[in-house]
């Protein structure tokens, strides 16, 4: 039982020891002088309000609702560095960003799992479409110059993408933060950022995972990765099945390097400090290569449902040649004229400063091509007038007969 005298006192000694008056708790808590009075006159502190009121403090919830610090050795969950009611007031602040105004959403923060209702779906024939993804080493990037809040739509974005291309229709996804030690701002910030990217692109963030893992992570470190579920009709998969000679492949444009290529990127910060205080097309570098990765959402809902795309691959890590080669089927190949495709500044950049060959560029980068489209050539103006309206869209090959592969002719122009 609680003996709410002792815990006044030690409330009143340990404040005084640290040589702070109630007025200076009251204005670092945010609370009324008169509720530090009362929590040294018998009442105790709210539960909300302890985790901050031990932290201030310098001592740990338990010590404050024992009356006094243990003595010896006694081993704790927070002795090993996770604080259970800290991790807790985490989660009721998640809990604000978790909302859903999706009426398949069963249940919220608290439950072990999460409960999406299909039942409502208008699709036939329903076949799930699952993913999980995380922003690779941009994310390291993000945390050293403040992007913690604009990676969480780089991954949440290229997620989505992953499934958009096969056709399918994002529905909830669910997200896991791994980390040494969890500093509330930047949880805040990750969960914030989740939750915005998931609205924009139409579906829920329904719960997740928090994991606080001290001796596995360094403190300050924080690992990211997120799982999406989607659903699309047997009958409108797109699975690159119906490409056939003579189709057209079109380019839709990213805004930069996505989330692919950081290694390299890093190694040329590293060796070559001085790019950091470069300008490339009137933005400084560090924010030319942390654009968040171009969600394609809008652009492919707005297809009208008699548009059948004959495949589509999103340009991540190894390039056009290595992500279109994924959907083409035996015997046909992609030929892609480069002298077509319309790179960004900072492509030309990074191929500049670090003497990269073109090839290279090409296998690391996605060189101003986010999103590959092969369709059929009567479509071609009716789907680039529909994507045109979000995305730069235009042609830069076709289809045709031959061992499978794409086949690479002409050449970038580097600026």
């Amino acid at each position: 039982m609680l003996d709410n005298t002792k815990i006044a006192r030690f409330i009143a000694a340990k404040r005084k020891h640290l040589g702070l008056t109630q007025a200076d708790i009251a204005q670092q808590l945010k609370v009324s002088f008169q509720a530090v009075s009362k929590w040294e006159n018998g009442t105790l502190p709210n539960v909300e309000i302890l985790a901050q009121l031990a932290k201030l403090l310098g001592t740990s919830v338990d010590a404050i609702l024992a009356g006094q610090e243990k003595t010896g050795e006694a081993f704790s969950y927070r002795k090993a560095g996770v604080d259970i009611a800290y991790t807790d007031e985490l989660k009721k602040e998640m809990a604000l960003y978790l909302g859903s105004e999706d009426e398949r959403v069963l249940n919220g923060l608290g439950p072990f799992a999460s409960l999406y209702d299909i039942s409502t779906l208008d699709v036939e024939d329903p076949v799930l479409v699952l993913k999980s993804e995380e922003p690779g080493s941009k994310q390291k990037l993000a945390m050293v110059y403040g992007y913690s809040q604009s990676i969480c739509h780089d991954m949440i974005n290229h997620l989505v993408n992953d499934i958009l291309v096969m056709g399918a229709r994002p529905l909830a996804v669910l997200d896991t933060i791994v980390c040494g030690n969890a500093e509330k701002e930047t949880i805040r910030a990750f969960i914030k950022g989740i939750s915005e990217s998931c609205r924009e692109n139409g579906c829920s963030l329904v719960g997740g995972e928090t994991s606080i893992q001290p001796e596995v992570v360094e403190k300050g470190t924080y690992i990211l990765t997120a799982s999406i579920a989607g659903i699309v009709s047997r009958q409108r998969i797109i699975d690159g099945s119906a490409i056939r000679e003579g189709d057209v492949v079109l380019a839709v444009a990213s805004n930069g390097l996505h989330t692919n290529g950081y290694t390299l990127v890093r190694l040329l910060m590293e060796r070559m400090p001085h790019i950091l205080s470069d300008q490339i097309d009137g933005q400084p570098f560090i924010q030319q290569i942390m654009k968040p990765h171009t969600p394609y959402f809008k652009a492919l809902q707005a297809l009208p449902r008699d548009i059948r795309v004959h495949g589509m691959a999103h340009i991540t890590g190894g390039g056009i040649a290595g992500n279109l080669i994924r959907i083409l089927p035996q015997g046909l190949q992609a030929g892609i004229d480069l002298d077509r495709v319309e790179t960004l500044p900072i492509f030309s950049y990074l191929k500049h400063i670090g003497d990269i060959e073109e090839r290279e560029m090409l296998a690391t980068f996605n060189c101003g091509v986010g999103l590959v489209l092969v369709v059929g050539r009567d479509q071609v103006e009716q789907i680039v007038g529909c994507v045109g309206r979000y995305h730069a869209v235009y042609p830069i090959g076709e289809i045709r007969r031959g061992e499978r592969a794409v086949d690479f002719s002409g050449h970038i122009h580097w600026s």
